[in-house]
């Protein structure tokens, strides 16, 4: 290492501590960085939570590497060209120079290596393993699950890098819906005969979370009634977080994201009303639309303008123009910016706060990194905002925020495979990394027309519990929720969403029935299932109530109107998935009552 990159050194380095300078590092770095230079591995895979500090982790074992002539030069890899340029950025403050343009020949003295990206890599991996055969290379895989993209971007990193030095591969999502390996992880067989990514060192969310190293997620979710016209010319009518078929709930799904419907603006300014709350404790704080294509990316910027009198930054494409439209938002205070697909991976912009998940893929890997956008803590107190649809999938993915996965390369096929949100195809996979955002044409071919679509304030899910029950958009029960402040404590987050769900339901007894033109239940009365766990249930009530016949002597019919006359609800053929769970509980209290 140059006495230049010494010099700019950090305090927080472990090379410095010699000097006596204190470690500033955070504990779970620190930790994993101990661990590392007590094994010194080849390969090393660290796992921590977007927002959680990996790119600090790294160029701190970058620059103890190079100041120990343990290496001589280094290489990171970056799934954009936007995060390629953030490397490279982040490593010269501390004195590292990475050159983030490199194409060929040979690297000017100045740098200490290079910043590329996977399909850099993919269309020249010799020139990168000459390189790493010339001098002691460290190389670092940013995201390293991208790396199992494509047949070809996983061969060109194996053939590019096997002679590295030391390979550091980072990632806050090691899971994948597919099976492809992914270079340099080392799998282990578990005791099902499954085998599955080891991590070396992993930091979880919830980990996180509890070291205030991120911020607590309030996920706002929105129902509604939604119209549309299918291919073979037939209007369909449904309400977003009813029991439907695959089908259907991907055309409820996409109804709701359209810009001409009524869905999108009242959720726009719903997530807007939340950003002026938040802005109130956070100044600067700003919101970002995930949006799935450049059509709608302008369609909701406009949308923006007409509700807030202010333009939005609309990010279309991973290119050097979009590198700096981000950059600049970033620095500056503007409220909303609009970003289409794996764009929104790696946008370090610490100020976003508040987020509109209006996109229709449904990966677990997209929904976690997407959500990462949002949960960098600046300082104790701060939350995030992520608002979506009610769709079941997603709300599971919500409540299952502090999960750990492993990436997994065996599974059985089991029955209902398809119906599994974590065995998505490869296509749906392939869709959510794609690194291009150009129009493929794709929306003139839909097998519908979205004709309307209206919004309804649906619940809030926060740390694995919801509350609410339903609102019209504008009225005082939404604002209740959109009005938390915006710089509390997780607990009293907690203790709030408490008291405004119970002030909720006093309103709502206060109310003459006729009134009640909404689901007045609350949240936890009201689970989202899908269609396959609905039929599920129907099974499991019919089954009890086929075992309380012969315990009874009664008919079915008999027990299944008593059960109506009881519990309330339309016949079990229409009843919501909350009306069964309910029947079942009153089919066990009286087989119990009977032994």
């Amino acid at each position: 290492m140059t006495t230049t990159a010494s010099h700019h050194l950090s305090p927080a380095f472990p090379g410095r501590a010699p000097w006596g300078t204190a470690n500033k590092l955070r504990a779970w770095q620190q930790a994993a960085m101990d661990k590392y230079l007590q094994e010194q591995p080849r390969d090393f895979l660290a796992v921590a939570t977007p927002g959680a500090g990996k790119t600090t982790f790294a160029l701190t074992l970058a620059s103890w590497l190079l100041h120990h002539h343990v290496v001589q030069q280094i290489t990171v890899v970056a799934p954009t060209e936007h995060l390629k340029k953030q490397w490279a950025a982040a490593a010269a403050r501390i004195g590292i120079k990475l050159d983030p343009e490199y194409s060929a020949g040979p690297l000017s003295k100045e740098y200490h290596g290079v910043a590329v990206t996977y399909a850099g890599v993919g269309v020249r991996p010799m020139l990168h393993r000459n390189r790493s055969e010339q001098r002691k290379t460290l190389v670092i895989l940013d995201e390293i699950h991208h790396a199992g993209d494509s047949k070809s971007w996983g061969e060109a990193c194996l053939e590019a890098f096997e002679p590295a030095t030391r390979r550091l591969c980072l990632t806050g999502t090691p899971f994948r819906s597919d099976t492809n390996p992914i270079p340099f992880v080392t799998y282990e067989e578990g005791n099902d005969g499954i085998r599955r990514s080891a991590a070396d060192y992993t930091y979880g969310y919830g980990n996180a979370l509890a070291d205030n190293v991120v911020r607590p997620v309030i996920f706002l979710s929105y129902s509604g009634n939604m119209r549309w016209r299918t291919k073979a010319g037939d209007e369909i009518a449904a309400r977003l977080g009813e029991p439907m078929t695959k089908d259907a709930v991907s055309q409820a799904w996409r109804t709701a994201l359209d810009p001409r419907g009524d869905w999108m603006p009242n959720v726009l300014r719903a997530a807007d009303q939340r950003l002026s709350e938040v802005r109130k404790a956070i100044p600067d704080a700003g919101a970002l639309v995930i949006a799935s294509d450049q059509d709608s990316a302008r369609a909701y910027a406009k949308l923006i303008r007409e509700i807030t009198g202010q333009g939005a930054t609309v990010v279309l494409s991973d290119d050097t123009g979009a590198s700096k439209r981000i950059e600049e938002f970033s620095e500056s205070d503007d409220r909303w910016m609009v970003a289409v697909r794996m764009v929104s991976e790696g946008v370090d912009v610490p100020r976003l706060a508040v987020g509109v998940y209006a996109t229709t893929i449904s990966t677990p890997l997209f929904f976690a990194q997407a959500v990462g956008r949002f949960v960098r803590s600046r300082r104790r107190g701060e939350t995030a905002s992520v608002f979506l649809p009610t769709i079941p999938m997603l709300l599971g993915f919500a409540n299952e925020m502090e999960v750990e996965r492993d990436h997994v390369l065996d599974r059985p096929k089991k029955a209902g495979e398809d119906e599994d949100p974590y065995a998505e195809s490869e296509k749906e996979m392939d869709e959510a990394n794609k690194q291009q955002d150009e129009d493929t044409g794709e929306q003139d071919m839909l097998p519908f027309e979205a004709l309307e679509s209206d919004a309804v304030f649906d619940r809030v899910m926060y740390n694995g519990a919801e509350f609410g029950m339903q609102a019209h958009p504008g009225s005082q029960e939404e604002q209740d929720y959109l009005g938390i402040p915006g710089l509390l404590e997780p607990d009293q987050v907690q203790l709030l969403l408490q008291k405004r769900q119970a002030r909720q339901i006093a309103h709502s007894r206060q109310k003459p029935a006729e009134e009640a033109d909404l689901l007045e239940l609350p949240a936890e009365r009201r689970p989202v299932v899908s269609h396959k766990e609905l039929m599920e249930l129907r099974k499991q009530l019919n089954t009890m109530v086929s075992a309380y016949v012969h315990q009874s002597g009664k008919p079915h019919g008999v027990i299944h109107t008593e059960l109506r006359r009881v519990c309330g609800g339309p016949p079990s053929a229409e009843a919501t998935a909350g009306q069964i769970r309910e029947r079942i509980k009153k089919v066990q209290e009286w087989a119990t009552r009977m032994r």
